[in-house]
């Protein structure tokens, strides 16, 4: 059951993780758009476009990216105020133990993990789909309009290939659908012209159907014919600016698809997909590490703490940032990659609660 004194930091906690979110983000926007106006102008990008397209879903990205730091600046600006006004030494007079002082800490730390879990996972994703629209007309161009000699497995036995697809005219030219029995050719499709239509339906131009019965073959010929293949254009575009578009969900159900397809370019997938589970227990171990380090009274006060808490912080930042281009680079283990900022910083998370402790 929660008690005043648990409520009491738990607010403090909060209220400090909030201002700090604030003040920081107001930095970081006024930053992005000294870097960016240049292309607004250039782009003759509207105000409203700016706004509500770019800025109102930046602001979400920017916090699912920073959020670990946010945690850390709070509890280490917090709990140093508490040591210097000599509080944590009359909570442990009473006969509170270190370890019912950190409750409402971790409380707190659930609170943000959850709510960092929900918006990273259900949320900002729909706001990235116009976000990266955005950046993709006004500041940076990414995305293909063609692609050329895509193969994939749509179903088991079947396997789609394409010389060339045109993205905005919806078409594509030299296609063919093979079709096997174990490790044996029973058919092969091919169309000079393929449209997309609608979900999974497709128009075949200029076709021919080759079938094969031992050493019979039998040709067809026609000029036009509807199909159904389990496949949609946007699986031709495997890109990583793809992966921050999708809920985790439809990025679950993505890689399972594309892995049984035989697609390789999937690292920056997976590496999202793991980085969602891995990155709200950085609010515990972060939370952890930075009441163990600013719960003592120290000479130097809340200066020395904040100073030592901002570097580990942007070290844990970097570090992800590092063990996430080893993943997609196919140096590491991408499940490895993304829980090893945890597991490095929860070891020092350990040590400093230990020796805090004592």
């Amino acid at each position: 059951m929660l008690k005043k004194l648990d409520l009491y930091i738990i607010r403090k906690f909060l209220g400090t993780f909030l201002l700090s979110i604030v003040l920081i983000l107001s930095i970081t926007i006024v930053l992005d758009l000294t870097e960016r106006i240049d292309k607004f102008f250039d782009k003759h990008a509207p105000l409203e476009a700016i706004i509500f397209d770019y800025y109102i879903n930046v602001i979400p990205y920017f916090f699912n990216m920073l959020y670990p730091l946010f945690t850390f600046i709070a509890v280490i600006f917090f709990t140093s105020n508490l040591a210097g006004n000599s509080e944590i030494i009359a909570m442990q007079s009473s006969g509170m133990s270190y370890n019912r002082f950190l409750r409402p800490y971790f409380i707190s730390a659930t609170l943000i993990a959850v709510f960092a879990f929900y918006l990273g996972g259900y949320v900002i994703p729909k706001g990235n789909v116009t976000r990266l629209e955005f950046e993709n007309r006004y500041i940076k161009k990414f995305r293909n309009e063609n692609v050329t000699n895509v193969q994939l497995e749509v179903e088991q036995g079947i396997t789609f290939y394409i010389e060339n697809y045109d993205v905005e005219r919806k078409r594509g030219y030299h296609a063919s659908i093979d079709k096997f029995d174990g490790k044996k050719l029973v058919s092969r499709l091919t169309a000079e012209r393929i449209n997309y239509d609608t979900l999974n339906k497709w128009k075949l131009n200029d076709y021919t159907i080759r079938q094969f019965d031992g050493m019979k073959e039998t040709l067809t010929r026609g000029a036009e014919m509807d199909t159904i293949i389990a496949v949609e254009p946007r699986d031709f575009y495997i890109t990583p600016k793809e992966s921050p578009q999708m809920t985790n969900p439809e990025l679950y159900s993505y890689l399972k698809r594309q892995k049984k397809r035989g697609v390789g370019n999937i690292k920056a997938f997976e590496d999202e997909y793991y980085k969602r589970f891995s990155m709200p227990f950085a609010a515990f171990i972060l939370t952890l590490m930075g009441v163990s380090l600013s719960s003592r009274k120290v000479r130097g006060g809340t200066g020395i703490n904040l100073g030592i808490g901002l570097a580990l912080s942007a070290g844990y930042v970097l570090f992800s940032t590092f063990s996430s281009s080893f993943s997609v680079n196919g140096s590491m283990s991408t499940m490895l990659a993304a829980w090893l900022p945890n597991i490095v910083f929860f070891t020092v998370a350990v040590f400093l609660y230990l020796k805090a402790k004592r």
